[in-house]
């Protein structure tokens, strides 16, 4: 920890100042609740595009056969609009992770190192950082065998199971990331969404919730700021 006193609304929850990553995002969502004003929002026609303007690595024709799906920040763009991040970042099951990495290897993808998480990194033939994440959670081949597709057609991981992943994250742009494709996906999408929440990690549905709601403030301000006289 640094030598600066911590502050009292994070010493009242960790006198310390050592913060979990759930006791950080519920300190986030509650001030991103007392701040969120009208007028702040982007456009409904901003919100409701859906690019593939990156030219990331086409890896269906290396992986086919294997499940697999796009993760992350690119993975976002099938629900959200695309924003920028350095690196592919896909799921597979660790079954296969042996496999995927002979694959790769021999469409001469190289290995960077070891990731923190089970996982490796790689560099395309062409320089691109590629992630390739190893899991074995109880949801995951049923994840991967009901992907959702991307503008591009890569198969990118369900809403419901995305959400999961950014909720167990220790970055606050995850949760921006939950907040943001979920203030836009429809009741349908969000029943879909609490489902899996409740079964696979129900401790975090209060904070799914809040962040449903942030999500749809920043789509109700986005109304009003389209709405009122120039």
């Amino acid at each position: 920890m640094s030598d600066s006193p911590v502050p009292p609304a994070i010493a009242r929850i960790a006198p310390d100042g050592n913060l979990t990553p759930r006791q950080r995002r519920r300190l986030m969502i509650e001030m991103l609740k007392r701040r969120i004003r009208p007028g702040a929002g982007s456009s409904h026609e901003f919100m409701r595009r859906r690019t593939a303007i990156h030219p990331w690595p086409d890896l269906r024709p290396i992986l086919g056969g294997i499940g697999w799906a796009l993760v992350g920040g690119v993975a976002t763009r099938a629900y959200m609009p695309e924003r920028a991040t350095k690196d592919l970042d896909i799921l597979v099951h660790r079954d296969d992770g042996d496999e995927v990495m002979r694959r790769l290897n021999r469409a001469g993808y190289q290995l960077v190192s070891r990731l923190a998480v089970p996982g490796y990194a790689l560099r395309s033939p062409t320089g691109v950082e590629v992630d390739v994440l190893l899991g074995s959670d109880p949801w995951l081949k049923e994840a991967l065998e009901r992907p959702n597709y991307d503008p591009a057609g890569y198969p990118v991981l369900g809403l419901p199971y995305l959400t999961l992943m950014k909720l167990s994250a220790q970055r606050a742009q995850d949760w921006a990331d939950v907040s943001r494709m979920l203030g836009w996906a429809t009741d349908a999408e969000l029943d879909a969404v609490r489902d899996v929440i409740a079964r696979y990690s129900p401790e975090d549905l209060e904070d799914l919730e809040s962040l449903i709601f942030l999500g749809r403030q920043e789509r109700e301000t986005s109304s009003w700021d389209e709405e009122r006289p120039a």
